[in-house]
Formats: C-alpha cells, sequence, structure tokens
C-alpha cells in the first residue's frame, strides 16, 4: 500500500471551505473579499492576551511579505502557508509525491496534504517564537494571578497564533473561493498599502517616522534643518535622507517597470479548428509566473535567518560558533554565514563608507550572495510555480486542445501545440523569474517609500494590476453571461 492510500482518510477529511454551486454574482465576491479584508485588518490589532511586552519581530524584514503583525493574533502571518507551499513545490518538483493535478482524487489528496503541511509548518513556527528566545515574553503577572506558571501562559499565547494561523488558512480559502483573486495576495496589498501610506504621510508624533510630504513641507518651511543644499552633507540629507528622493524615483521606478514587464507579451496565434473566422491569440508574459514565486524565495531566506535567531537565543553570543553568525544587541547578524545570507533590505546596509561595522569585500559578498540568491532561486520556483499549477507546455496545450482552437500551419494534435508552446514558455519562465529576483534586490538597495521591501513593492503591482485585471474579467462576464460558459465559470 503506497502513501497516498495510507493517507487518504486523513487527507480527505481535512476541514475546508466548501466551493460554491454555479456562479457567484460579482457584487458578492466583492462583498466576501471586503468583508475578510476588514476581519483581516481585525484580527492584526487584536493583542495576544499574556504577553509581557512585545518582543523582538523575527520576521520584521519580512512583514511586507509574510503579512501578519507582531504581538497579535496573527503573529505567524502567512508564513506557514507559505512555507508549506516551498516544501510542495520542491516535493512536487522532484516528482517525490506521485500526485497527478488532473485527477479529482489526486487534487483532494494535494488539497488536503497542502493544509496538513500548513499545520505543522504552525507548530514548527510558533513553538520556537513562544517557548525559545523571549520572542513572545509571557507575562509573569498573569501567571502568578492564573496560578498556572510561566509555562502555562506560553501554552496560552502559542494556542492563540495558532488559531490565529488556522483563521488565516481558512480567509485565504474563502477569498479564493468566494472572492476575487487571492487571499495570500490581498494580504500582501494591505500590508504593503499600509506602509506605504505611512511613508507617504505619516507625521512623526504618530507614527514615530516622518513622512515624505510632512518631511518636504518641514524643509520647504524652514521647520526641518537639512543645511545647505550645496553641500555634501545637504545633498544626502535631499536624496538619501529625511528628503526620500531616491526612495521616491525607486518607488515610481517599480510601478512603471512591473505595468510595462505585464504588457510585454508573445501572442501566439489561434484558430478555431470548426468555426471559420474564429481567431484568438495565446498570450505568454514576460512575467509569466507571476510575482508569487517572489514569496517563494524571500520567505525561504526568511527561515533561514529565523533559524539563525533562534540558535542565538539558545546557544548565546558564547556558544554559537563565529563562522555561524554573530549578533550584535539589535539580534542581527553581524558576521559569519546567517550574515551573508541575510538579504540586503536597505541602501544603509551595502554603503559601506556611511559607516557600517564591515570591510567593502564583506558588504560585496553579501550583495552578490543575495543577487545570486534572488536570480537563480526566482527563476527556479517560478519553474516549478508554473509546472504545479498548470501553466506549463503540456498543460497549456490540452487547455487549447480541449477549447476547440489550434495554431493555424499546425496539426491539430496536443503533442504538436506543445511542441511550439516549448519554444516559448520555458525560456520566457526563467528570464522572467531571473528579472523579478533582480528588481526586488536594486529596489531594497536603493530603498522605497515606507520602508517596504523590493519584494513586497513588487508583490502589491503585480497582484493589484491582477487583481484589475480579474475584476474587469468578472464586469466582463456578468454583463455578458454567455462569456460564463466559454471560460467555464458557467
Amino acid at each position: 500500500m503506497g502513501w497516498k492510500e495510507a493517507a487518504e482518510p486523513l487527507l480527505t477529511r481535512m476541514p475546508s471551505v466548501v466551493r460554491p454551486e454555479g456562479h457567484v454574482p460579482f457584487k458578492r465576491k466583492l462583498g466576501w473579499t471586503a468583508g475578510i479584508l476588514v476581519l483581516y485588518f481585525f484580527l492584526t490589532n487584536i493583542t495576544v492576551w499574556g504577553l509581557a511586552e512585545q518582543g523582538n519581530d523575527l520576521f520584521g524584514q519580512f512583514r511586507s511579505i509574510l503579512g501578519g503583525s507582531q504581538g497579535s493574533i496573527l503573529q505567524l502571518g502567512i508564513g506557514p502557508i507559505v512555507t508549506a507551499s516551498i516544501v510542495l513545490q520542491l516535493l512536487g518538483g522532484a516528482d517525490l509525491l506521485g500526485l497527478d493535478t488532473d485527477d479529482p482524487r489526486d487534487q483532494i489528496l494535494y488539497q488536503g496534504l497542502q493544509k496538513l503541511l500548513v499545520v505543522a509548518m504552525i507548530f514548527l513556527t510558533g513553538i520556537p517564537m513562544v517557548f525559545a528566545g523571549g520572542f513572545l515574553p509571557a507575562s509573569s503577572n498573569l501567571a502568578d494571578a492564573l496560578g498556572v506558571g510561566i509555562f502555562g501562559v506560553q501554552v496560552l499565547i502559542f494556542a492563540q497564533i495558532a488559531v490565529g494561523g488556522i483563521l488565516i488558512l481558512f480567509m485565504d480559502e474563502i477569498v479564493s473561493k468566494w472572492g476575487v483573486g487571492s487571499g495570500i495576495g490581498l494580504f500582501i496589498i494591505a500590508g504593503v498599502s499600509q506602509q506605504l501610506i505611512g511613508g507617504l504621510f505619516g507625521w512623526q508624533g504618530l507614527t514615530g517616522n516622518i513622512g515624505f510630504l510632512p518631511a518636504w513641507v518641514g524643509i520647504i518651511t524652514g521647520s526641518i534643518d537639512i543645511g545647505s543644499p550645496l553641500t555634501a552633507e545637504g545633498l544626502q540629507a535631499i536624496f538619501m535622507g529625511q528628503g526620500q528622493l531616491i526612495a521616491l524615483v525607486t518607488t515610481v521606478l517599480i510601478f512603471v517597470v512591473v505595468v510595462y514587464a505585464e504588457s510585454v507579451r508573445i501572442e501566439i496565434p489561434l484558430s478555431h479548428a470548426r468555426v471559420k473566422g474564429a481567431r484568438g491569440r495565446f498570450p505568454v508574459k514576460l512575467i509569466y509566473a507571476s510575482v508569487l514565486p517572489m514569496i517563494l524565495v524571500r520567505a525561504l531566506q526568511a527561515n533561514i535567518q529565523f533559524l539563525g535567531r533562534i540558535l542565538q537565543s539558545q546557544l548565546g553570543a558564547a556558544g554559537m560558533p563565529n563562522w555561524l553568525g554573530v549578533y550584535n544587541q539589535q539580534g542581527q547578524p553581524t558576521a559569519g554565514f546567517f550574515y551573508y545570507f541575510n538579504p540586503i533590505q536597505a541602501p544603509g546596509d551595502w554603503m559601506w563608507w556611511t559607516g557600517i561595522a564591515q570591510e567593502p569585500w564583506q558588504v560585496a559578498l553579501r550583495v552578490a550572495i543575495d543577487l545570486t540568491f534572488m536570480v537563480i532561486g526566482g527563476a527556479i520556483f517560478a519553474v516549478f510555480w508554473v509546472e504545479t499549477t498548470g501553466m506549463g507546455p503540456e498543460a497549456t496545450a490540452k487547455q487549447i486542445q480541449n477549447s476547440g482552437m489550434q495554431i493555424p500551419g499546425f496539426r491539430r494534435n496536443p503533442q504538436v501545440i506543445e511542441k511550439v508552446m516549448e519554444r516559448y514558455i520555458p525560456q520566457v519562465t526563467v528570464i522572467g523569474g531571473a528579472l523579478v529576483g533582480l528588481l526586488a534586490v536594486l529596489a531594497n538597495m536603493l530603498g522605497t517609500i515606507g520602508g517596504v521591501s523590493g519584494t513586497g513593492l513588487l508583490l502589491a503591482v503585480s497582484i493589484t494590476y491582477k487583481l484589475y485585471e480579474e475584476i474587469a474579467e468578472e464586469q466582463l462576464m456578468e454583463m455578458h453571461p454567455m462569456m460564463r460558459s466559454m471560460f467555464g465559470n458557467g
């Protein structure tokens, strides 16, 4: 008996959101999406009961892509979902699962296995946060009041963030089945938008960091002194300091480049095999795999840094070998393996002339590793993404064949269509994945408004663009119900 037969009773009984029967009106989809978004913001503002203080955020520099909020019910964010996806992508890419996603039975097993892995990742991620290192410190006063001890309060804290991890899993499923887009994309847009708005309009008294527009009001009125703009210090303050001009240019440039890249495509002509004059085109976009595989690459880096922080908290400065990692008082690596594999997050991470502790060759090595990791990782995970989501040449050829279309000048045969698709899809997938990785690193190096990570900004722009396209398609099918049967959304 194989693993599928042994695990089938468990995986097929995993709780799931019921898929709608028939067509869901567009207004209802918008209602579900808006409701889940409001619930997400509500849960990120509910503080975990039993905390002594907020503690250090393990995912602080990755919050824009992992969602959630430090010290809240959604402490874990979408981290467990993304980590489970990485495991499944790697297992599926190595063909170790033996699951055929075209088979309805295997689809159910795959979805059940994904949920089971998410639950496992909730435990593997949440337990070290609560019980090791003091990242979510328990309140000793509450422990004394309840008479359960510190361990009892830690169990209560873990139970709350575990419930939050399960909630965000089902919130994502509700949006995917009943709403517009995906829950993961929606949560990323929500987090990045908050940071961008704070970075543009935030007042120092409210947020602790002054935003771009208030800073320039202060510079123009003279309430913020940057010195003479003709000096090196003044220019640095305008472009890299409180003026944030380079951050503004980088943010706008990322928006423009992503929107342009989404519109660059190779269009393969199609014609209907039986209806004369019925023609169409199959677009192979430059960013064919979308920007979502970048979540997997950054999440892999986040898990590496998470491991380093846990080891450092358990072994201490004296116990951890220097070649593995040296950490400062803020909990950031300054040397060793975990330093070199810590991604560049801001201009100050690589500008050695600004007085950082590392030597220029150390900084250059860190930049090179981050760039290599993102470019190669982006290409690899883009290939995995295309193959596991039914976007590869073989799956695309079957879809075109089943729709009654064919490529003019070629025989109407799935193998023939697949060979034509193999000329474009694999190459474009690799190029697009590598390009997105390069853009993410460059955006981090130059800085963005609100301190949004380059990957987070790329994801937000790309997801928003695709959400716009999906809303336009939904409105078109709402106006012309016959279109639903053509797209298979009956």
